[in-house]
């Protein structure tokens, strides 16, 4: 089968990889789609030299390169030893939690094997991930997919808009709540989608044009560009000088993380989603005499990608507008220099 690896320096090649063989536990799923993630162009930006796709994310690795797409969903072709039908039903539509922990500890028993001490696999980061026409996991990884929703969806649901549902759950998002979204990207568009589905007022926030456009078109109430206005100061005037209840910064840009805490409300949330860099804030103003709570929510467990899922499906949440570009295998250089612009919705790669 062929594969998608980075490089660096904005460059991936399709490589030949033997077809997998499932052992004892593990299942082989055919791929249907992978979606692109914001979290891959760390990964696709990185210094050539030495580039590693785990120590990109510092989740460490052995630096030999790995397929990529931690975004999979397809059915299941193949099954290893021990593995019971009802677990993995031949020809079963399911997505992948991409993490792989001991499956005995604490954290992996309750879905959150990404915090398993023990040491992690991350499909398509440290292990060989969807970017190709199949992909082996362990058969404990897999979540049903909906009937109600399409393989793209799925694929979606995977990480970036999972991860948007995870911190919304985490923040008590309710629909008596104004929420700020600062980036909209796949991640900040989902929160966006999903925020406004559960009855809340959001504010967009992103320099893209397009991307604020997309914002409005799914529920936005208002949107702010930080390179025309104020973050902080536009927040205030769109709630009468309060701030907002809850604010979630996706972009991980270091302003856009200031803006995020110090928009919020006296007794406000901000929460961080964004991967990698860092913060500078002024503890007393922005937390402490604010009453603030601060916290960072990193993706969601198995159970939470299932419940994620279901809340699209039942209340019909048009997740599909999400998606707007599709490419085959064969396009994914031109698939990630079009996200590299960081103007798009979610891509995906489809089979």
């Amino acid at each position: 089968m062929r594969g998608v690896v980075f490089l660096g320096d904005r460059e991936l090649e399709i490589r030949e990889f033997p077809d997998p063989t499932p052992g004892p536990g593990e299942v082989v799923l055919q791929m249907k789609a992978s979606g692109m993630c914001g979290s891959d162009l760390h990964v696709y930006r990185a210094p050539r030299q030495g580039t590693k796709a785990a120590t990109s994310l510092g989740l460490g690795g052995k630096g030999e390169p790995v397929i990529a797409g931690h975004e999979p969903c397809g059915v299941v072709v193949a099954r290893g030893p021990d593995v019971p039908d009802a677990m993995a039903p031949m020809g079963a539509r399911v997505m992948d939690h991409h993490y792989a922990g001991c499956g005995v500890c604490p954290h992996c028993r309750v879905g959150w094997s990404q915090l398993c001490r023990g040491g992690i696999t991350v499909y398509g980061v440290t292990g060989h991930g969807g970017h190709a026409h199949f992909l082996k996991v362990p058969a404990r990884t897999l979540v049903p997919l909906p009937d109600e929703l399409t393989f793209e969806e799925g694929a979606a649901v995977s990480c970036g808009t999972g991860t948007a549902y995870g911190a919304l759950r985490r923040m008590r998002l309710g629909g008596h709540h104004t929420l700020a979204v600062f980036g909209q990207g796949p991640v900040g568009l989902s929160a966006t989608l999903i925020g406004a589905a559960m009855g809340a007022r959001v504010i967009a926030l992103d320099v893209s044009l397009e991307r604020l456009a997309l914002a409005k078109d799914f529920g936005a109430d208002a949107t702010v560009n930080p390179n025309e206005a104020d973050p902080v100061a536009a927040i205030r005037d769109l709630t009468r000088g309060e701030g907002v209840h809850m604010a979630i910064e996706c972009s991980s840009a270091p302003s856009a993380r200031q803006a995020a805490v110090r928009s919020v409300r006296t007794w406000g949330t901000a929460c961080f989603v964004g991967e990698g860099g860092s913060v500078s804030l002024d503890v007393s103003p922005d937390l402490l005499r604010r009453q603030v709570t601060l916290i960072g929510s990193w993706t969601f467990s198995s159970v939470g990608q299932e419940e994620c899922a279901r809340f699209i499906a039942e209340r019909k949440i048009p997740l599909g507008k999400l998606i707007t570009h599709r490419f085959k295998l064969d396009e994914a250089a031109d698939a990630y220099r079009l996200f590299d612009t960081q103007t798009t919705g979610k891509g995906v790669i489809a089979f």
